[in-house]
């Protein structure tokens, strides 16, 4: 009797490939983020380190960024805020790495005694930290915090927020993003007031273009 060999499959790749498909089915209501599995949520926010080893505007996050997340928002047939229960909220959130602190006061940066290592222990701070580990600095193009909600290749467990990058909201994003502190400053540089018409970010609205 002949016996012709079969061919087996490594145990090790049986292994991998039931792992992927069990991640696969583990969608959840805002979650998606490593870009070798769109459908995972990661611990840590896989995006390339930024160009320019630059900082965003700590100002404009505050006055322009953070209150988009606690918005009422139209997405998927539903009505959600980015920082809900199920989506990013800090606490029950399902939402990958990004995270916000729904109850993050502002922090008046007016007030001599908010120095940076003060702000910097704020949950605002915490706010703010968290969407920037989010975007490429410099380069709104290639971001997760503007790409995602647009779906802009690159799946949203949330699904799109905004239509397109005209949306009011996109365009903060991608202003913030793409305009980062000057080379050596931090992130609460004064000059960051030109971010607003009048360049006063207590009176001034939040400039896009």
């Amino acid at each position: 009797m002949t016996f012709f060999p079969t061919r087996s499959r490594s145990p090790l790749l049986v292994l991998l490939a039931l792992t992927a498909f069990v991640a696969a089915l583990q969608l959840s209501g805002c979650g998606g983020g490593d870009t070798s599995n769109p459908l995972d949520n990661p611990p840590t926010v896989g995006n390339p380190p930024g160009r320019s080893g630059q900082a965003l505007s700590f100002v404009y996050f505050q006055k322009c960024i953070n209150p988009i997340f606690l918005k009422q928002l139209q997405a998927g047939g539903s009505t959600n805020t980015c920082a809900g229960s199920g989506c990013h909220d800090n606490t029950s959130g399902t939402g990958g790495a990004f995270r916000v602190i729904q109850s993050a006061a502002e922090v008046d940066l007016a007030d001599a005694a908010n120095t940076p290592d003060v702000v910097r222990t704020s949950d605002m701070f915490k706010n703010f930290y968290s969407a920037q580990g989010s975007a490429q600095i410099g380069d709104p193009q290639h971001s997760r915090l503007l790409n995602k909600p647009l779906v802009r290749g690159i799946l949203h467990g949330g699904g799109q927020v905004f239509a397109d990058e005209n949306d009011a909201d996109a365009q903060r994003i991608r202003y913030w993003i793409s305009r980062p502190v000057p080379q050596g400053a931090d992130e609460f540089t004064p000059t960051a007031a030109a971010m607003f018409t009048p360049a006063d970010p207590e009176t001034g609205t939040c400039n896009t273009q």
